[in-house]
């Protein structure tokens, strides 16, 4: 007999069963892998963007999934305490862009190292390759669990730190949404974001732009009415199946939204090549271009403005004759040549699959828990943490810090009964 049990031990299952076993309580963290914390290790390109540093609401901000709801654990246990947690334990943290922090030895092994030692020390049994079948409750209360060999391990409380269903080979394969489903919980639509977006497009089909890269562009979702639903001024790269790079991957989600708003699956994207000039001011460098080298076609004055692939395709694209100089440049086509850069659209029909994504959207009901608790509302003992939940932000430490805060908060407050 267990006082708690954790089912699954990435990122907020460790996080979940240390703050259980901090007063003496005896807990099990049962994990379906040979070993711990592998989304861990993967985090932050193997360096384990620990947490962030910025303020409550902007780290909120940067989770356009249900962020508000932390507002609550964070009341408990915040990124500060993160902070202090991995620190105080020996493993210094510096502060990259944006307020991520990651370890000063830039090795994700070290801070999955203090998780490990802090179990070692307050007794925490672990059970590796191990399967949980079904999570058991007798009169909406939790008597424990049962896995797949028979075997019923018994405990007053079951943290339920499964993950979603992206990056499968960690371990995440959506068991814990079955589990909350069987104890009467409600699972919000499962999809993909943080994840490269797909179009079919001739341009893209043909490869005419792929492996091209573009630092600091605008990229917007469209709404129906041609608005931006959402914008990231970030890079992207063109690919062989669409776009991807930092600027794509926080689009995708509104990719989706869009898609079930519009009730259609291709929707619009725009590119701003030049969100930081306006439009007047770009038309003027380009009438100065143009004066400084009468003579030359307009193809290789567009050249010394852009990568030769991107003039190439805005040459075609807008049916503009490639060797005419200023002398024979009509007007209407350098306003085009603006026009393109300041909003060139295309369409999209979706994204690549939930399992290729690095984040699940969608999860378990936030409605049928307690903030402050992780506690379920309809089953006593019964606690939820990390992407389990239906909670999902941008990359940049802002997963796993919800992740590390609600595993702390279920875990501590299940270790007090």
């Amino acid at each position: 007999m267990y006082d708690v049990i954790v089912i699954g031990g990435g990122v907020s299952g460790l996080m979940a069963a240390y703050s259980a076993s901090k007063n003496g309580k005896k807990v099990i963290l049962i994990e379906k892998n040979k070993k711990l914390g592998q989304k861990l290790l993967i985090s932050g390109g193997g360096r384990c963007n620990v947490t962030n540093r910025l303020p409550y609401a902007e780290i909120i901000s940067h989770i356009p999934g249900n962020g508000k709801f932390l507002y609550g654990p964070f009341s408990i246990f915040d990124n500060e305490n993160i902070i202090d947690f991995v620190e105080s334990r020996g493993v210094a943290l510096k502060e990259e862009d944006h307020g991520r922090m990651f370890p000063v030895s830039n090795k994700a092994v070290d801070v999955l190292n203090v998780f490990l030692r802090e179990l070692e020390e307050n007794k925490v049994t672990i059970r590796y390759n191990t399967i949980v079948e079904e999570v058991s409750s007798e009169d909406d209360r939790i008597t424990g669990v049962t896995l797949t060999d028979g075997e019923v391990i018994k405990a007053g409380n079951v943290v339920i730190t499964t993950g979603g269903r992206s990056v499968p080979n960690t371990g995440s394969t959506g068991d814990g949404h079955k589990f909350a489903r069987t104890a009467g919980h409600t699972i919000t639509e499962l999809f993909p974001t943080e994840v490269p977006i797909t179009s079919s497009e001739d341009f893209i089909k043909a490869g005419t732009l792929k492996g091209l890269s573009f630092s600091n562009v605008a990229l917007s979702v469209l709404r129906k009415n041609g608005k931006p639903r959402i914008t990231h001024q970030m890079d992207m790269i063109f690919t062989h199946f669409g776009i991807s790079g930092p600027a794509a991957l926080r689009c995708s989600q509104f990719v989706y939204k869009e898609q079930k708003s519009q009730k259609r699956n291709d929707i619009s994207m725009m590119i701003d090549f030049y969100p930081d000039t306006g439009k007047g001011a770009l038309q003027e460098e380009l009438d100065a271009l143009i004066k400084e080298s009468p003579n030359k076609s307009i193809r290789n004055i567009l050249k010394t403005m852009m990568q030769d692939r991107l003039a190439e395709f805005l040459i075609d694209y807008n049916g503009i004759d490639r060797e005419a100089n200023s002398h024979h440049l009509k007007n209407e086509d350098k306003q085009k040549i603006v026009e393109f850069l300041k909003g060139f659209t295309f369409k999209v029909d979706g994204t690549q699959s939930i399992e290729k994504a690095f984040v699940t959207g969608g999860g378990v009901n936030l409605k049928e828990i307690t903030p402050q608790t992780m506690e379920s509302r309809l089953v006593e003992g019964l606690y939820f943490a990390g992407e389990v939940l239906d909670i999902h932000g941008y990359t940049g430490g802002y997963n796993i810090t919800s992740a590390l805060v609600t595993g702390y908060v279920a875990g501590h407050s299940a270790g007090m009964k």
